[in-house]
């Protein structure tokens, strides 16, 4: 299969990124540079990320960041394939000033345009690092969203489960706020686990042992907030103790979604997981998994970490997903704040049976 070259714009939250990826087929592929321009020191006094602060942010760095990453990648604008840049979901303040840059160099450079949803671009980030076939079980874990889906193909979904109300990682940062520890709070939170007890604090699971693969982590969240109120808490001991929650809770909800993607795939050549997210970054969370994967006859993979939380070479990547099929957008394509990823397929030109997502075998 032929070769693509794709320039891929992340702007859909508080990283400023560009990246220059080569690739064809189910992977891996090349990454030619992949530049990530973090903005933390300027929303860290605000404990989270302040949108107007983003959108500026990103105003002012894009066009070097993208800049960088052609010369990284010793490639020209009118070397590329095609430019790709999330549409969203995200901060449409963001995602408009990354969108409005691709179009904009698109045009000029008279390459086509691919409008990437951010969520698929993270799920298809293993197919990048170190190559997969379709179909896969994918169990995407991020601050703002938490989803198991069989992976069909490009654009194609099955969803067997989703949270009912917070995503796992805004509770890793809620509880990390609690604890008293910076922003951002989630690796702060994982570091501090490590030198705890996990069993010093008993703290539910919701969900777990229902029917279906949804996930709720309020309750958890609630618990952990009444328990600092209530007493002083040892910090290390209670990280340790809602690390040890969340993994018991995804651990229950991938199996429930590892039994309907065998009912739905029983053709797979393999059976894999891919967790994906910037969740994944959670070494804990990741040794866990692959143990529980393991012992129920699937692989886990994961992206590395760097591909794991928001960059560029992921959106560069789901580009080249998409030109190989020959799908593009027009340069009127809208930014979206939110785009289910099981509606990835409606902004590209392919024909709607191509692009259909399903929820527990019902029809779309």
């Amino acid at each position: 299969m032929h070769a693509f070259t794709v320039l891929g714009i992340e702007t859909s939250c508080d990283e400023t990124a560009a990246a220059v990826v080569r690739g064809a087929g189910r992977g891996p592929g090349e990454i030619l540079s992949n530049v990530v321009f973090s903005q933390l020191d300027a929303h860290r006094p605000y404990g989270g990320v302040v949108p107007e602060i983003a959108a500026r942010a990103h105003v002012e760095m894009l066009d070097s960041i993208v800049e960088r990453a052609l010369g990284e990648a010793e490639t020209k604008l009118g070397e590329v394939n095609a430019v790709a840049a999330t549409a969203g979901p995200g901060l449409v303040g963001g995602v408009m000033v990354g969108l409005l840059t691709a179009k904009a160099l698109a045009l000029a450079a008279g390459k086509p345009l691919v409008a990437v949803n951010h969520l698929e671009a993270h799920g298809l980030s293993a197919r990048l690092s170190e190559g997969l076939e379709f179909p896969f079980l994918l169990l995407l874990v991020s601050g703002g969203h938490c989803q198991l889906l069989g992976v069909e193909g490009v654009g194609r979904f099955k969803l067997y489960g989703t949270t009912i109300d917070d995503a796992a990682g805004e509770a890793f940062d809620k509880t990390a706020k609690l604890l008293g520890l910076a922003y951002p709070g989630g690796p702060r939170l994982e570091a501090l686990a490590k030198g705890g007890n996990a069993e010093r604090y008993d703290l539910p699971r919701p969900m777990r042992g229902r029917e279906g693969a949804d996930f709720s982590f309020s309750g958890l969240k609630t618990a952990v907030r009444q328990l600092t109120l209530r007493q002083e808490v040892d910090a290390a001991d209670l990280a340790a103790s809602f690390q040890a929650a969340v993994i018991d809770i995804l651990r229950d909800r991938t199996s429930a979604a590892m039994a309907m993607f065998v009912r739905d795939f029983p053709q797979a050549a393999s059976r894999v997981v891919v967790m994906a997210g910037g969740v994944a970054a959670n070494g804990a969370i990741r040794s866990a998994l692959a143990a529980h994967a393991s012992a129920r006859g699937f692989a886990l993979k994961v992206p590395p970490p760097g591909l794991c939380t928001d960059n560029a070479a992921m959106v560069a990547w789901a580009g080249i997903e998409r030109v190989q099929l020959g799908l593009f957008d027009p340069l009127n394509v809208a930014a979206r704040a939110r785009w289910p990823l099981a509606q990835s397929g409606e902004v590209c030109s392919g024909s709607p049976q191509d692009y259909t997502t399903t929820k527990n075998n019902e029809a779309p």
